[in-house]
């Protein structure tokens, strides 16, 4: 059963956390303590920056994060910095989401570009953020946020934040350092805790 379908019908944050878990179990995945913290964290409505060694099981966190969107009926987007992984995720939300749920842009290509998950690089939700501040952006994972703080390329992860206070973020990567001040920014343009 794809996780769209699952999706379907969800009333609830507890809903769609059991759900989410009981899909989980079903493909064999044992969540880890830190996934668990972090998907109780983001059904609460926090943002959360995830801060885990690589082969953690961040993408699981996203992956509930994009259910918990489209079970409420809302956009989520996936942003990393590199075209290649864009491509990768998006095939992989395919084969979970359906394709009929999943969209990629990334300048090169664009697919079902009005999808409910849409896979992008960060430059492009910088630009949608830009271009209009009611865009429907409800959800943002970025991955490899430590990208955040690249001189030359770091504004194109920062916009966002800055942008869509709407938006509940999830900010991973293997590789940061103290995000406290990131945090108490998050907090202080969006009113939501940061966990």
């Amino acid at each position: 059963m794809s996780l769209a379908t699952l999706a379907s019908g969800v009333v609830d944050a507890d809903d769609v956390l059991s759900r989410f878990i009981a899909w989980a179990a079903e493909a064999g995945l044992t969540l880890y303590p830190a996934q668990e913290e972090a998907i109780l964290e983001l059904c609460a409505g926090k943002h959360v920056i995830l801060n885990t060694p690589t082969g953690s099981g961040k993408s699981l966190v996203a992956t509930a994060l994009h259910f918990k969107a489209l079970a409420e009926d809302k956009v989520s987007f996936y942003t990393c910095p590199i075209k290649a992984l864009v491509n990768e995720k998006f095939f992989a939300l395919c084969a979970q989401f359906g394709a009929d749920h999943v969209g990629m842009l990334t300048g090169d290509a664009s697919i079902n570009p009005s999808a409910k998950i849409v896979c992008c690089t960060a430059e492009i939700l910088a630009n949608l953020a830009l271009r209009d501040r009611n865009a429907r952006i409800d959800y943002v994972v970025m991955d490899e946020f430590h990208y955040y703080a690249d001189k030359e390329r770091g504004v194109t992860w920062q916009i966002p934040l800055l942008l869509c206070e709407r938006a509940t973020f999830l900010l991973m990567s293997a590789t940061l350092g103290d995000v406290s001040d990131v945090a108490e920014r998050l907090h202080a343009l969006t009113g939501r805790e940061v966990a």
